[in-house]
């Protein structure tokens, strides 16, 4: 059940992900962006993955925050906070 939520939470999440244009946190708003690269050196876990169109999705998880991350091409990705 848990695994739903998070894909349903990232699903709604996808599309603040794919109009992401930078790594960095998001001054005020509390989002925080990423890299999958940066995520697993801090110790974060694939959780599960979702193709939406020609993209995929992985989503990844560390004790209760969790991120979405798009593939943007083979080698980049970018990831946006889904929960706290």
């Amino acid at each position: 059940m848990l695994r739903l939520s998070l894909a349903l939470a990232a699903l709604a999440a996808s599309t603040a992900i794919v109009h992401a244009q930078t790594a960095d946190v998001t001054a005020g708003a509390g989002a925080a962006q990423s890299t999958m690269a940066r995520l697993l050196a801090d110790g974060y876990e694939i959780k599960g993955t979702a193709q939406a169109s020609s993209r995929y999705i992985v989503f990844m998880q560390k004790e209760k925050t969790a991120y979405a991350c798009q593939f943007v091409t083979v080698t980049t990705t970018r990831c946006g906070l889904i929960t706290e």
